[in-house]
């Protein structure tokens, strides 16, 4: 599975992990910002009381993903000292690393619409049944649980109620909301928080060997999204997408009805791209509402600073908060099959610039 083993290894792992970890943290467990998660866990295995199913919530790209998968290795390390664990060098860390462990499961995502199906999730929940073929723990995640229909996260009850020995739920989810009552009330929710920006720049400096200027860009832009920020550093790509999207939305701003229609249609082609795209659109809008309101919090998205001024001289905090809430609301209903062309046109309609007749 070379996707997964790409994913893990860019988001915590590597050589020189363990040495060069020390200074950015107060534990040895792969994950950087979070500490106090790590202890919380950390105590569950030392007194015994692991639970049968966890829930890890926070941004997108702030580190769930590491953190489950740190977890999962601490959980089945074979290194002699307890206290030692995750080792990163045993047969068991190496194989979670590469995404082939044996008694690690995963949900595998529509290709198409990013949709967690309920077929996905009753395959994994019979794998999850069967005894650990070497490990301590059999150990199912589900990342972006968020993107489960309430049909599909049905699927997982049974499981929660009466679990099998020796097998482990992690979810992630950077939208609680999204969720069943009942999976919330039955699993230990771990809230990660975006880190200090001082300490994204100085892991990607200490750790991954950036230039100091450079971290400094992508710590802000990161907004505390340690993930992030290690992908970016890694994948010029993504730096040239968000200049791109942030370029659609500015020119949106500027356009009348048809030629925001004209976009919500090329926009409705990719649901998979338009999550990532929403979600930046939202910290512009909240980058923008700060300065209209005059708050001395600096903007997330300091390069774009200048542009941000002009749009905050024009527009009020009423027209710029209606953008907010239409953009976070359309990112909420891409969990559902709905007629994207059409949401985006309403959420284009709610945004600022248009004469109103």
């Amino acid at each position: 599975m070379p996707s997964r083993q790409l994913a893990i290894r860019n988001h915590s792992y590597g050589e020189n992990t363990l040495t060069q970890h020390s200074a950015l943290s107060t534990q040895h467990w792969p994950v950087y910002g979070h500490d106090w998660a790590v202890e919380q866990l950390q105590k569950s295995i030392a007194y015994q009381r692991v639970r049968h199913a966890y829930l890890i919530t926070g941004a997108e790209s702030v580190g769930k993903n590491t953190l489950a998968h740190a977890f999962a290795m601490a959980l089945n390390c074979t290194h002699a000292d307890e206290a030692a664990r995750p080792c990163l060098e045993c047969r068991s860390c190496k194989l979670v690393m590469s995404g082939n462990h044996p008694d690690m499961l995963y949900s595998e995502q529509d290709a198409t619409t990013g949709a967690l199906r309920i077929d996905a999730v009753r395959a994994v929940m019979r794998g999850l049944a069967m005894k650990p073929f070497e490990a301590r723990y059999r150990i199912a995640i589900f990342e972006a649980f968020d993107q489960a229909q309430p049909r599909a996260q049905d699927a997982l009850l049974k499981t929660l109620e009466e679990p099998p020995p020796n097998a482990l739920l992690i979810l992630t989810t950077s939208r609680v909301e999204a969720l069943l009552p009942t999976i919330l009330s039955r699993s230990q929710m771990i809230a990660l928080r975006p880190v200090s920006l001082a300490l994204v720049r100085d892991v990607l400096v200490e750790r991954w060997g950036a230039d100091r200027d450079h971290a400094e860009l992508l710590a802000r832009l990161s907004g505390g999204r340690i993930g992030w920020a290690i992908s970016a550093l890694q994948d010029e790509t993504l730096l040239q997408a968000r200049e791109t999207w942030l370029d659609l939305l500015e020119e949106a701003i500027e356009r009348d009805r048809a030629g925001r229609f004209d976009l919500a249609q090329e926009l409705g082609k990719d649901k998979l791209a338009l999550g990532p795209l929403l979600e930046l659109w939202q910290t512009y809008w909240r980058d923008l509402l700060l300065l209209v309101r005059e708050s001395r919090v600096p903007p997330a998205n300091s390069d774009r600073l200048v542009n941000l001024q002009q749009f905050a001289i024009r527009l009020s905090a009423d027209e710029v908060l209606r953008a907010l809430k239409a953009t976070r609301t359309l990112l909420d209903l891409l969990r559902y099959n709905i007629n994207l062309r059409l949401a985006l046109e309403v959420m284009f309609l709610d945004y600022p610039g248009l004469r109103r007749e």
